[in-house]
Parts: C-alpha cells; sequence; structure tokens
C-alpha cells in the first residue's frame, strides 16, 4: 500500500532540510514517515594482491590486519548510521511527528528504494548528497537515477526549509501535465496554499485552452490559483517567473512534450532542478 512518506538520510548538509520537508509532508497528508539510511558497501581491502611484495608469512599477518580493518570500518559506518537516524528522528519529532520509523539498509541506494516503492506515497530526497555536496548547480549522482526509475512523487529538498507559502506548477498541456494537475488538485500536500500555473509558451488561443482547463481543475478543488502564460526560453522564463513572483516549491512533471519532454537527458527538467534554488517536486 502505498501510503508513506520516505526520507533518504545521509550526512549531508541537506539532510535536516529533508527531515523538516519529510515531516511537513506527513502532517500535511495525515500519512506515516519512514526514515531510511542507505549503508554503501565498503571496498574490501581482502583482495587486494601483494604477491611478489612481500613474503608469505608477512602477507599474510597484512591480510588478516586488513580484514580486521574492514570489519572495523563497517561496524563504525553501522554505528554512525544509527547515530545519523536517532538525530533524524529527533529532528522529525521536534516537528510533530510522533511515531516516525527509521530503517537502515545495505546496498545501493536505488535498489534499496525500489524494495520500498510499493509502499511509497512519497519520496523526499536531497538536491545532492555527501559526495556531491559542494557540486553547486549539478544534480546528485544518484538523483538522476531516482527520478527515472521510481513511480511516485520525489521531493527534491534543497538546503533549508520553510513551510511553502505559495507554489507554482510548471504545465506543458501534455496529458502527463493534465495528470499531474489533477493529483495537485485531490491531495492535501498543498491545500489552502496559493498556486501559480505556469506555462512557457506563445500566446495564443491554442495555448490559452488547455492552460484555463487546467485552472478550472484546480479552482474547482478550491485552489486559489493564478494562471500565467509566459514567452522565452523554458528553463529561464519558468525560473524567472518563480523568482519574480516569490514561490516557494516548484512542481513539474516527468515526462510531457515541447522542450520539457525529454527530461532528464540534457532537457528543460533538468535544467530547472540545476538552476532552481528553492525545492521541486517531480510528479510521475
Amino acid at each position: 500500500m502505498r501510503n508513506k512518506v520516505i526520507a533518504c538520510i545521509d550526512d549531508s548538509q541537506y539532510a535536516q532540510a529533508v527531515c523538516d520537508y519529510a515531516a511537513w509532508s506527513a502532517n500535511q497528508m495525515d500519512a506515516p514517515l519512514s526514515l531510511l539510511h542507505v549503508l554503501d558497501e565498503l571496498p574490501a581491502s581482502r583482495g587486494t594482491n601483494l604477491s611478489g611484495t612481500i613474503g608469505l608469512g608477512s602477507q599474510e599477518a597484512l591480510l588478516e590486519e586488513l580484514a580486521s580493518l574492514d570489519e572495523r570500518r563497517s561496524k563504525i559506518a553501522l554505528e554512525q548510521g544509527k547515530m545519523m537516524l536517532q538525530a533524524a528522528r529527533e529532528r522529525v519529532a521536534s516537528n510533530g511527528i510522533s511515531e516516525p520509523e527509521s530503517r537502515q539498509r545495505h546496498g545501493e541506494l536505488l535498489d534499496a528504494l525500489k524494495d520500498l516503492e510499493q509502499e511509497t506515497r512519497m519520496l523526499v530526497v536531497g538536491k545532492r548528497g555527501a559526495d556531491t555536496a559542494s557540486a553547486h548547480g549539478h544534480i546528485g549522482s544518484h538523483l538522476e537515477g531516482i527520478i527515472r526509475a521510481m513511480q511516485c512523487p520525489v521531493l527534491i529538498a534543497q538546503q533549508s526549509f520553510s513551510a511553502p507559502t505559495r507554489f507554482m506548477i510548471a504545465f506543458d498541456s501534455s496529458e502527463t501535465a493534465f495528470k499531474g494537475v489533477d493529483m495537485v488538485a485531490a491531495s492535501p500536500l498543498f491545500k489552502g496554499i496559493p498556486c501559480h500555473l505556469v506555462m512557457a509558451a506563445t500566446d495564443t488561443a491554442e495555448n490559452r485552452a488547455p492552460l484555463e482547463r487546467a485552472q478550472a481543475t484546480l479552482q474547482a478543488a478550491g485552489f486559489d490559483t493564478t494562471a500565467a502564460l509566459i514567452t522565452g526560453d523554458p528553463e529561464k522564463a519558468l525560473a524567472d517567473y518563480q523568482e519574480q513572483q516569490g514561490v516557494d516549491l516548484l512542481i513539474m512533471g516527468a515526462y510531457g512534450h515541447s522542450r520539457i519532454r525529454h527530461f532528464i537527458v540534457g532537457s528543460t527538467t533538468t535544467a530547472m532542478i540545476c538552476r532552481t534554488r528553492i525545492s521541486l517536486l517531480v510528479l510521475r
């Protein structure tokens, strides 16, 4: 049953914001929250080839020492992960989550997420992990694979959190875009928060018709919705509009037509994830 908010916890500078967004989302949707930390497999030293470099007896002693070192490193990583999860539990508890679940897995992050997919209502991840935390203007090494593989909404958190006061849907009139509008309209996540529905396209009657249809759907669901048709390069025009209007959170679909259809492969969506300074929700 897809009912949980899953938050990916690591030791990056995004971890606290991930906790805060996950707690806010779980509270908004009245959903259980699960904190997930995945331990990467540490590179083993046991396979080191020492033949021809030292004597047999010394080689065996060194291999035993390396094996012992691997074991200690694994234990330290395990304890560090438990400490991160405990800190995350305390942080989400301070945000009103009384009984958060915590999980620790070994292996690849994406494999762990796929195992949990059938219970995941929404996934919350940092824009970058610990290994790429300082790579400003880029997305984390795991992020592209997660968005492409997971069949659930993915909230990509920036380094700081504040509860959204207005959100923006990047609309392109595709079937997926209408599906995204329907998802937002039906979800309690953004109830009571003003919405900006924005389409980057030529201002024509043909483009205004689907925009107005989507606006009507949101208004019928009780959203205070401003619709805007803006011109220019989509990634720049959408980013400029977001900044000018003080939008706190951006929503985009994973696939569509026009210039957004290519999604994560050198597309507008990739550029928006890299460019935007606010958190972003990608819908599937």
